[in-house]
């Protein structure tokens, strides 16, 4: 299997992998505009605009886009997050001509009804009403939020509600005129494709897109904080967040591997201690999750009000002792833990085709796998152990409490625990 990659003249890049073997191909529009480039007044405009490229173009109306893709067996879908909109669609091999057509159409011509406008606004508020009924949801936008206040990085993906509430066809317009452009948009196909063939469609689609000045996205500034929210629940929801590099950070491999064995599965010290040893909670793990400029280094534990006291100091507590004891066998692992994950993920041509686009918008280039492989056997005990001392000696925690935790200790509290 072989990455390809071609820029046309105007900045639009494909890239794409053929999989022997397959018979069907995962394909999509990845485009480098998400919940931090919009501006104060268009939060959740990025997010509004992926569900109106379904709504309808200059060709096809609403039931055509779905009915074109699912009548040939395949599926269509979107979706939004802080730095990227993606459309994608997996289709069987003859019908790749087809899914480029429908899904550069709908990226390149929606029409923005204003009807349509208005039915997808309430879809969207009941999206929002969801999220806030879901406390393992919600907590992560106020945890964000507190993390990086009065930023464009901080703020939720689906907009408060009085922004929805708003939204117009100019407003969707706008959006698209700032970061709708060749150079900043990538097709990646993955499975049972041919690169020429995508090139010659990508050229058809995109090719006579003009170049337009791009968007300054604003640098992150981490802080840290607290978002506390008492109300009467069954669980007492915790999320704890340190900053960390970002994805060109030099330390991501030995950021992503202590994160494992912090939290990353039944034998992490978080599971372990926690759950098996001490039964404090049902559902506890910590991720690493990374932008441009920086990340989070994220614990989650769901409790009972009486033991949200106890679990937030032992967490910070296992931050502490996993820069003082960290073993060879954890690091081991987790580094298998990483490849393996890594390399079973990939067998699928829709996460094949998702990582393609994301190495290209980071990096303009696919590494081999081999190259991945070879950074995280490079991370040693050493180095985790080091990270992890710095961790704690830098770290200024964010936490967001929601449900009866009145009891839990400030993050000041947990701040000097940390440090100490």
């Amino acid at each position: 299997m072989t990455v390809e990659t071609t820029t046309l003249g105007n900045g639009f890049r494909i890239v794409s992998e053929r999989m022997e073997g397959l018979q069907s191909a995962a394909l999509g529009i990845w485009v480098g505009a998400g919940g931090r480039h919009e501006r104060v007044e268009q939060n959740g405009v990025a997010h509004f605009l992926e569900h109106m490229a379904f709504k309808g173009t200059e060709r096809r109306k609403a039931l055509q886009i779905v009915e074109e893709i699912e009548n040939a067996g395949g599926y269509i879908n979107a979706y939004t997050s802080r730095e990227m909109t993606a459309y994608y669609v997996r289709v069987l091999e003859d019908d790749v001509p087809l899914a480029v057509d429908v899904i550069s159409d709908i990226v390149l011509n929606p029409i923005f009804d204003p009807s349509e406008v208005e039915v997808e606004r309430g879809v969207i508020l009941q999206e929002i009403g969801r999220s806030l009924d879901t406390p393992d949801d919600v907590i992560f936008d106020w945890l964000q939020g507190v993390s990086y206040p009065d930023q464009p990085i901080g703020r939720t993906i689906l907009g408060p509600e009085e922004r929805v509430r708003a939204f117009s066809r100019n407003d969707l317009q706008t959006f698209v005129g700032e970061h709708y452009r060749p150079d900043n948009m990538i097709l990646a196909a993955a499975g049972a494709v041919h690169h020429a063939a995508l090139v010659q469609l990508a050229e058809t689609a995109f090719g006579a897109l003009g170049c337009r000045a791009g968007h300054v996205i604003v640098p992150a500034t981490y802080c840290g904080g607290e978002h506390r929210v008492v109300k009467n629940l069954e669980q007492a929801h915790f999320a704890l967040a340190c900053e960390i590099g970002g994805y060109r950070d030099p330390s991501f491999y030995t950021t992503q591997v202590y994160a494992l064995v912090l939290g990353g599965g039944m034998s992490s010290r978080l599971f372990q201690e926690l759950r098996e040893k001490r039964g404090l909670c049902y559902s506890i793990y910590a991720n690493a999750g990374t932008y441009a400029d920086t990340g989070t280094l994220t614990i989650y534990a769901g409790t009972s009000a009486g033991n949200v006291a106890q679990l937030s100091e032992l967490c910070i507590d296992e931050l502490r002792r996993s820069a003082a004891d960290m073993t060879d066998v954890e690091v081991e692992r987790a580094k298998t833990q990483m490849k393996a994950g890594m390399l079973m993920g990939l067998e699928s041509p829709s996460a094949r085709c998702e990582r393609l686009a994301r190495m290209t918008h980071i990096w303009g280039r696919v590494p081999c796998l081999d190259e991945v492989v070879g950074k995280i056997e490079a991370v040693d005990r050493g180095k985790v152990t080091a990270y992890a001392g710095t961790l704690c000696v830098r770290a200024a925690p964010s936490l967001a409490l929601y449900g009866p935790v009145a009891d839990a200790p400030e993050v000041d509290v947990l701040a000097a625990r940390l440090a100490n």
